[in-house]
């Protein structure tokens, strides 16, 4: 097994506006790419469980032309808002970074 963070060219967080924040999964290669691809771990219910939301909640894209996921949730806190603690939602990839990969 290998960590996602091990071996993605990126793993990101960023805001999308001040209620919902994107997480990227970048790849430096096709070959990476497509060898996690095969492995089905990276998945709208995977990110869904990974932040507690409901899988219906992911907007969930694939795109093999840049080696990439992208994932949107609604942010919890509100970017801003009294107790958020990461305004521009750069900190929240985190989760992503231990996600095992059977390759």
């Amino acid at each position: 097994m290998k960590r996602l963070g091990d071996i993605a060219k990126a793993c990101k967080s960023k805001n999308a506006g001040p209620f919902e924040l994107t997480l990227d999964i970048m790849f430096g290669d096709a070959a990476t790419f497509e060898q996690v691809r095969a492995t089905g771990v990276i998945t709208a219910a995977l990110i869904a469980k990974l932040y507690n939301v409901a899988e219906a909640a992911v907007v969930f894209t694939e795109y093999p032309p840049a080696f990439a996921w992208k994932a949107t949730i609604e942010r919890r806190i509100p970017s801003g808002a009294v107790g958020d603690t990461d305004v521009y939602g750069a900190q929240q990839h985190a989760p992503l970074l231990n996600i095992e990969i059977p390759i």
